[in-house]
Formats: structure tokens, sequence, C-alpha cells
């Protein structure tokens, strides 16, 4: 008689992450394919130029829709600003902190680390914690507790996966862990990717992020108005669902995740 397989444990300081070390899937050394040096420093070259353009012309975008939706707040003209606005602020920031985080949108590191710093800001994931999930996230991927970033578990949640759209789950979270680091906090979790010299940064963006909130949602409260909201931390719910679709898209079939990942491939810069 067969018994029915238990169900996975995604927790980072659960029993699969304990498993996943006992049995060598942590930090193991998968196959890859060898890429001649010179033709690899080919493929690895960077230049300023081209992110510089891209970053130009999305700070535009947002300052001519937030611009239009603001001043067409209270009529449905403001609708259509609103929703390119969104999309700029709750899904373009995905692929811009992804490559700025890894240094491939621009050949000058500092213009990376300031366009990683606004993305993050923008799509609520701390800069400092997101940069070490993302490491464990290249080292273990796909490997169940231990890959702080599975984004679809099995067996799947449609419902998880549809709130998604709205970016209600992550926003959630997100404002939780705020929160929490604010008060100076680390989850267990959070300690087993993110080295302990680097925990103080994580909680000092934290605070420097609550008190911009605080002072979003003082704004709104002394205008009576949304308009505030809809322009800082509100299009993080409303446009996200650009970059969860496109998100489920490409990690949509375990193989091609951890092909993706393994070779390190530069995405699109959206």
């Amino acid at each position: 008689m067969s018994t029915a397989p238990s169900r996975r444990d995604y927790s980072l300081i659960g029993r699969d992450a304990k498993l996943a070390v006992e049995t060598g899937l942590s930090a193991a050394e998968w196959y890859h394919t060898d890429v001649p040096r010179k033709q690899m420093k080919e493929l690895m070259q960077r230049s300023d130029g081209p992110a510089i353009r891209d970053t130009a012309i999305w700070f535009a975008a947002l300052i001519v829709s937030g611009a239009g939706g603001a001043w067409f707040w209270g009529s449905w003209w403001c609708v259509p600003f609103f929703f390119v606005y969104g999309v700029l602020y709750g899904s373009s920031t995905d692929s811009r902190w992804h490559e700025c985080g890894h240094g491939t949108a621009f050949r000058t590191q500092w213009m990376n680390d300031a366009v990683y710093q606004i993305a993050c800001f923008m799509i609520m994931r701390n800069p400092v914690t997101w940069r070490w999930s993302h490491t464990r996230h290249h080292t273990d991927t796909v490997i169940v507790g231990r890959d702080p970033e599975i984004s679809v578990m099995r067996p799947p949640d449609l419902v998880r996966a549809m709130l998604g759209f709205a970016g209600v789950l992550d926003a959630w979270h997100a404002m939780s862990d705020m929160l929490r680091n604010a008060a100076g906090t680390v989850s267990a979790a959070e300690k087993t990717f993110i080295p302990e010299q680097e925990q103080p940064k994580a909680i000092r963006v934290a605070r420097i992020w609550t008190a911009i909130y605080a002072a979003t949602v003082g704004l709104a409260l002394y205008t009576g108005s949304f308009l505030p909201l809809m322009l800082v931390g509100l299009p993080r719910l409303y446009g996200a669902w650009h970059h969860v679709m496109v998100g489920l898209l490409q990690h949509g079939g375990l193989a091609d995740n951890v092909t993706d990942h393994r070779l390190n491939s530069r995405t699109v810069y959206m």
C-alpha cells in the first residue's frame, strides 16, 4: 500500500530546509555548460548609455503619467494616467531591482545602486534583505526550504496566485516585514540568509521607509484626499498585475526556472 507524500514545508527554518542540507541539495554543484572565457567576456560587456536613456524615459513617463493623474484627479480622465503610472511604478520596477541588483543594467556601479534603491522602494522589497535573499535564490534555486523566492508552490494555491495580480499578499507581507524590521526585529528566516553585519542596514532602511509612508498617510489625512497614496504606495497594488503576469510566464515551468537561474541569464530591462 502506497502512502500519500507529505506536504512540502517551504519555510526556511522548517523540516525541508534541514533535509535539503542533509541530502546535499543545498549549495550543490550543478552541471553547467562551459563557455570560453573570451566569449563570456564579450557577452558580459556593459555600457551606461542604453541604461541611462531607458531610465530617463522611465522617469519622464512616471512624471507625465503621475502629473496627469493628479491634474485630472476627481474625474474619469485620471484613470488612463494612473493605469500607466501604476504599471511603471508597481511592475516595471521588478526588472529594475533585479538587473541593477546584479549590476547588469549600467556599467557604473553607483548608477546601478541608485536605481536599485529606488526600484526596491517602489516594489516594496527591502534592498538589503532582497540582495541577500536573491543571492540565496541563485545558490539554491527552487530548493524547497532553502529558496526564499519560490513564486509558485506545489500544490498550487490558485487563490494566492489570483491575489498576486492585485499585489495584496505581497504588499501585506512587505509592510509587515517593514514594520517588524523598523522595530528592530529580524526574523529567524531572514537570519538564515542575511549576514549578521548586514542586519542593522535592513533595519535602518525599514525605518526610513516607515517614515516616508507615515508622511504620505499624514499628507493624505491632512488634505482629505487619497491622491498622495495613489502616487506613493497604492501603485504597488493597482500596478502589480503586469510583473506578476510576465513573472508567471517566465517561471511557469520548473525546468525553465532552473535553467534560467543556473545560467544567471540577463533579463529584459523593461
